[in-house]
């Protein structure tokens, strides 16, 4: 069956037995999550090749497929798209290698926001950065949105999706990255630090920042200054402020 059109966030949706299944064994349009109305009877080979191919399950209400395909023609399955296939920690980690350079991260905890996504990507490409890691629940996915938002960044910067973001930070810390947690309420200012070494730069989410049981696993945390009467930056233009400091330290040059 055809996608549907215009879902509320503007990702691609697939519906209908078919369509996902082919989705899935082709692989060529990764999918960020899958909805089903039950995981058994016809439903079962589709859930066990999508769990083999680590695209989240959800069992959802009639109600709720029907919202996202008016006709009701969804036969119980839909499926959203992504934007672009996600890498691993690993080939990550390589990419840093390959180009002799000290690992240079970010670590998204819950950014909810599409726009604030493509941004972020946006921003890491121009920086240098060598992956993004972002949550598995709870937080944008490499929709259309996001694409058009980077301005074509997203072709060029790999995007990792974890389920376990403290576990992430820990394996990370494990091969020698030092991980910072931005937030407003940190003792050290960005400037005090060097990040010229192996770095993972934690930004928090919209409104609630970084949750604390993530900020415990990271190695320090650091704060922008603020001058005005808010507490703190937007999340991309936090990125933008630690990014391009990095890159500065790190000796790049800009082209006039």
């Amino acid at each position: 069956m055809a996608p549907a059109a215009g879902s509320a966030d503007e990702q691609e949706v697939l519906y209908g037995l078919h369509a996902v299944r082919e989705a899935l064994k082709a692989g060529s349009r990764p999918l960020q999550r899958l909805l089903v109305i039950r995981t058994d009877k016809q439903f079962a080979d589709l859930v066990q090749l999508a769990r083999s191919l680590h695209v989240p399950v959800h069992v959802q209400p009639l109600a709720s497929l029907d919202r996202l395909v008016p006709d009701g023609r969804h036969q119980g399955i839909v499926a959203f798209a992504a934007a672009k296939a996600y890498q691993t920690e690993e080939s990550i980690l390589a990419r840093a290698a390959e180009r002799s350079e000290p690992p240079l991260l970010v670590i998204l905890d819950g950014v909810e926001d599409p726009h604030n996504l493509g941004a972020v990507i946006r921003t890491a490409e121009g920086a240098g950065v060598h992956g993004v890691f972002i949550p598995e629940r709870r937080a944008a996915g490499l929709t259309s949105v996001v694409a058009k938002v980077s301005a074509g960044a997203i072709d060029h910067m790999h995007v990792a999706r974890v389920t376990n973001t403290s576990r992430l930070i820990e394996s990370l810390k494990a091969v020698g990255v030092w991980v910072y947690g931005v937030e407003p309420s940190a003792s050290k200012l960005y400037t005090d630090v060097d990040l010229r070494g192996p770095v993972g730069l934690v930004f928090g989410g919209e409104g609630t920042g970084i949750r604390p049981g993530l900020l415990q696993h990271c190695d320090e945390r650091i704060r922008i200054p603020m001058r005005g009467h808010v507490q703190s930056l937007n999340v991309s233009a936090s990125a933008a402020v630690l990014l391009f400091e990095a890159a500065r330290q790190r000796g790049l040059s800009t082209k006039s």
